[in-house]
């Protein structure tokens, strides 16, 4: 389990890196291939990390199911509008309609188990 935490780790890094190096290449830091590289990378990594704690959770039965393809649509909508933000009011604005993507899709993944019911 250690390892497979590393190698995720590890490959986060990577990808931020990466990520970056691209966004730099295509254009100044403000441009809008380095705003859509930024916003989509921020997208996958959500997607990401949301697997490996929902497969966590499985394994420690915390949660009983949790369907994963539901994330897609949500991060694709949530996504455009994150990247709309982004260009029209600034970077505070669109990290905040991450964030709080980020708590709804929270309020989701509980509702899905049975977590927020009486």
């Amino acid at each position: 389990m250690t390892r497979w935490a590393l190698v995720t780790l590890g490959t986060f890094i990577v990808l931020g890196a990466a990520g970056v190096a691209v966004a730099r290449f295509f254009g100044k830091s403000g441009s809008r291939l380095s705003i859509q590289v930024a916003v989509v990378s921020q997208w996958l990594a959500a997607y990401v990390l949301w697997s490996f704690v929902v497969a966590l959770a499985m394994k420690y039965r915390a949660l009983g199911s949790y369907e994963a393809w539901w994330f897609v649509p949500f991060a694709l909508a949530v996504g455009w509008w994150h990247y709309r933000v982004r260009l029209s009011a600034g970077r505070e604005r669109a990290l905040s309609i991450f964030v709080g993507a980020q708590l709804v899709w929270l309020s989701v993944v509980l509702l899905q188990a049975g977590l927020l019911m009486p």
